[in-house]
């Protein structure tokens, strides 16, 4: 693998033109609305990624399958996301990045369509997948066209914002959802979002440029290219490990709540929206720290987290403590990432698309991974706490990467 110099292809075509450069400073210029728009999009896949796991028990008692089987929606759409986004990409390459992401909205309401409409729990999973697959394609694309958008000097916070559509949909979508499920039926939620969707693709129609005519249509073989980057497979290790090290711990944090921190179940939700409000938080002030110092912000955020994860299994025993290191994990934890993504895109060069893509699937392995490895480890001695101790050593692996990246810099 090279560790080549930069390439600036990319970020030539993002800079802005004279004649739409304002007296604000780029760091603090007001964004342009389409990267809500785009935030929007990221919102809707986030919901429908874990919005399941609320509705588990109806969904499961409605196909006449256990709980477990009824899991399954949420395993295909993760392996869904884990190769739909390299897939996408490249089989889209060609495409502009405006109808891309009107076909994935397209697909993503159709995939939902079918679920609300569906009787047969094959023919869900298969839609559950299909549109996984869309919403791959649409994450890696959304943050390229945001950090284009933006230009080099403010691309972090623009990916800062368009992930922290994903982080609301924890605070506000999940929960929802799952209220909506309880009131009109599991399929409910998967009629808004499929209505939700629809109403996307008119505001992307609207709002998101056509591809300018300095816009490189690349081959294949060039995209791929990317991969011979050391810098890139460096920052998709930090993916995976940041996200992991996170959600491995955050997974089973429910049986730790209740079995070791004693709160009642009805408690849960609340620490639980307290993780995403710290996300969120920390995608926002991540995104902004990543554009003035984004090395720095890649190796302080995991080291944070990996003490914050072993906090959680020493003082596991205190509410009051746990509550609070929890909204702290949900901030540090996942504060790093939209960083990663400016990186990916930046040192793929010539295939920023491709370099976006294969941070979602980053992401979606570290998650994976993570989590199987906090299963095995919740069933051994270590207990309640296991999932907690496997985060922290899985977080302090990001170190690596992201230290090696820091010193290829300098």
């Amino acid at each position: 693998m090279s560790v080549e110099t930069e390439p600036m292809t990319f970020w030539t075509e993002a800079r802005p033109r004279p004649a739409e450069q304002g007296r604000e400073h780029p760091r603090t210029a007001r964004l342009p609305f389409v990267i809500y728009v785009l935030a929007l999009g990221t919102f809707l896949m986030g919901t429908t990624e874990f919005v399941v796991a609320g509705l588990l028990p109806e969904i499961a008692g409605d196909l006449h399958v256990s709980v477990a089987r009824a899991g399954l929606m949420i395993t295909v759409f993760a392996v869904g996301m884990i190769a739909g986004a390299p897939l996408m990409t490249m089989l889209t390459l060609r495409l502009p990045r405006r109808l891309t992401l009107m076909l994935a909205l397209g697909i993503f309401a159709a995939g939902h369509l079918i679920v609300a409409l569906g009787s047969s729990f094959a023919l869900l999973l298969a839609a559950r997948f299909v549109t996984a697959l869309a919403t791959g394609a649409f994450w890696a694309v959304a943050n390229v066209a945001a950090a284009r958008t933006a230009g080099p000097a403010a691309s972090s916070r623009a990916l800062g914002i368009v992930g922290s559509g994903a982080m609301l949909a924890n605070v506000v979508g999940v929960p929802l959802g799952a209220l909506a499920g309880q009131f009109v039926g599991w399929r409910g939620p998967f009629w808004a979002l499929a209505a939700l969707a629809v109403a996307a693709i008119a505001l992307v129609s609207r709002y998101v440029p056509h591809d300018g005519p300095d816009r490189q249509v690349v081959s294949i073989r060039s995209e791929l290219s990317a991969l011979r980057s050391g810098r890139v497979w460096l920052t998709l290790a930090a993916c995976a490990t940041t996200t992991g090290g996170v959600l491995s711990a955050y997974s089973y944090i429910a049986p730790l709540l209740t079995g070791r921190t004693g709160l009642a179940a009805g408690l849960v939700p609340l620490v639980l929206a307290g993780f995403g409000a710290g996300a969120l938080a920390g995608f926002l002030v991540g995104g902004r720290l990543g554009d003035v110092r984004p090395h720095a912000t890649t190796i302080v955020a995991p080291a944070v987290t990996t003490a914050l994860l072993l906090a959680v299994g020493l003082l596991s025993g205190s509410a009051a403590a746990i509550v609070v290191l929890v909204a702290c994990l949900g901030f540090f934890g996942l504060g790093a990432n939209p960083v990663l993504i400016s990186l990916a895109v930046r040192f793929a060069g010539r295939a920023p698309t491709l370099g976006s893509a294969l941070t979602v699937s980053a992401f979606n392995f570290g998650t994976a991974v993570g989590s199987w490895i906090a299963g095995l480890a919740l069933d051994s001695a270590l207990g309640l706490t296991g999932p907690a101790i496997v985060g922290a050593v899985i977080a302090a692996l990001t170190l690596i990467p992201t230290t090696a990246l820091a010193v290829i810099r300098r």
